[in-house]
């Protein structure tokens, strides 16, 4: 970074951040207006910097002691300036000119170091304690970014982040199961006579995609509360809510009949642009 501009730098790498490794979520805030937008791109690039750790360490204990530093840099105890890490920087002074609550953040960075490991999601109820940590405080964080914080938000938020969460999954499914990662809940599995090993094998059979359209089926259900819940919010709130015109879209793809579970098949940069470019302007996200 030069010296002549130091936050302008770190608001750039942010961005930069955000539109290599999340492009969806850096998309989205391109209908946000200039000043929230930055602030977003701080959380985001947070996210991102998470999110990346499990693809950064072989081993746990480093993947730890990284988790750690973010936890003690929102804690106000970070091991050397966090001034002079470009996204604790600008997620600080995100949190300071929104007055962030900085105990989902630190929630978040733990919620991840499941990440870390190869323990299979045991639950259903433990897949949405884990979404709730993770997807649904990103989008609640963003809702007080961009408007005063409500109750309709986190109620919003909660649903929003769990249909964009279980389909990530689903999305995520040949790339975790090649690493012999299961965040498909193993409770869901058991019940359609379907297994880990299965998964980790790659083998499309009926068990696993009846369990697959089952998870499918409780995006569906959070997707349709979130939606309905909209109107509830004000307009500049659900700016922040743009992701869900994605997730409606991978959801209808992800579960077609005559897809493949284990190919992957990820959306181009141009049709992201294009379904959040028409959400922005429909009745939906603005009236």
């Amino acid at each position: 970074m030069t010296a002549a501009n130091p936050t302008a730098d770190a608001a750039a790498f942010c961005a930069d951040l955000v539109r290599s490794h999340d492009f969806p979520r850096y998309a989205s805030t391109l209908f946000v207006p200039a000043t929230e937008r930055r602030a977003l791109l701080a959380l985001y690039a947070f996210n991102v910097e998470i999110v990346r750790v499990r693809d950064q360490v072989t081993q746990p204990l480093p993947g730890e002691i990284r988790m750690q530093w973010w936890t003690d840099m929102l804690a106000g105890h970070a091991h050397g300036s966090a001034e002079g890490n470009p996204v604790a920087a600008e997620l600080l002074r995100a949190i300071r000119d929104y007055d962030l609550p900085v105990e989902p953040l630190s929630r978040l960075c733990e919620e991840h170091q499941f990440d870390l490991y190869n323990d299979p999601m045991p639950t259903i109820a433990a897949l949405e304690g884990y979404l709730s940590a993770t997807s649904s405080a990103l989008f609640a964080q963003a809702a007080r970014i961009l408007a005063q914080p409500s109750a309709e938000a986190e109620h919003l938020a909660r649903h929003a982040g769990l249909a964009q969460g279980m389909v990530q999954v689903l999305a995520n499914l040949p790339r975790d199961a090649a690493h012999r990662q299961l965040f498909v809940p193993q409770q869901l599995l058991d019940s359609h006579g379907s297994g880990m090993e299965e998964v980790f094998a790659g083998n499309d059979a009926p068990t696993l995609r009846a369990a697959l359209e089952a998870l499918g089926g409780e995006a569906r259900q959070h997707l349709a509360t979130a939606q309905s819940l909209l109107a509830e919010v004000p307009p500049a709130a659900r700016r922040g809510f743009l992701p869900l015109s994605l997730v409606r879209r991978d959801l209808a793809r992800l579960t077609r009949a005559d897809r493949n579970p284990f190919l992957p098949q990820p959306a181009s940069r141009l049709a992201t642009l294009w379904t959040l470019w028409r959400a922005s302007r429909s009745r939906e996200f603005t009236k």
